[in-house]
């Protein structure tokens, strides 16, 4: 398996999104495979839509993790995208692959069919925090091509009130 590169995180959103299904991360101790993923570019479901401190990772870069916490309780992975324009993939669901008895312990859940199906279950099962932000892509968090490719599908995103004809919402039902 390969890393994937900085340059991969170069196109738009709502293209790296889609790129990304089938891709694996692998961060401290434990690797999953991406089922579902979220774009988000400048439009108003986005943080990027107006130019924060918090957001401004979205507009300067691309290939590095952006994380944030959410709901009080919950952390967030994104990874930056868009050489030209702000933009973040967010990475909603994954398959297990190894240290799944670890993910269970940090997520304190039995049921590996509901180990990593939202995003902050994600950042909870692979030790996750905002400490990583702004992190590059292969530094701490590495981001793999498995050459698999899956039937990937599309619909809206979910969870947002703005912008919700977008189909940016990608994800397999392998």
């Amino acid at each position: 398996m390969d890393l994937l590169n900085e340059s991969f995180f170069k196109p738009k959103a709502r293209v790296v999104a889609r790129e990304l299904i089938g891709k694996i991360i692998s961060c401290n101790d434990v690797s999953g495979v991406i089922t579902e993923t979220e774009a988000y570019e400048d439009d108003e479901a986005s943080h990027a839509f107006k130019r924060t401190e918090r957001s401004a990772l979205m507009h300067d870069s691309y290939g590095r993790f952006y994380i944030y916490f959410i709901y009080g309780n919950h952390y967030c992975m994104n990874i930056t995208t868009n050489e030209k324009g702000p933009g973040a993939v967010l990475i909603r669901g994954l398959k297990p692959l190894n240290g799944i008895e670890l993910m269970k312990r940090r997520r304190k859940c039995g049921d590996v069919g509901n180990l990593l199906n939202g995003p902050g279950k994600i950042c909870q099962a692979f030790g996750i925090d905002k400490r990583l932000n702004g992190s590059m892509i292969n530094d701490k968090i590495k981001v793999l091509d498995n050459n698999i490719k899956f039937r990937i599908e599309r619909s809206s995103r979910i969870g947002i009130k703005k912008a919700v004809d977008l189909k940016w919402r990608f994800f397999t039902r392998d």
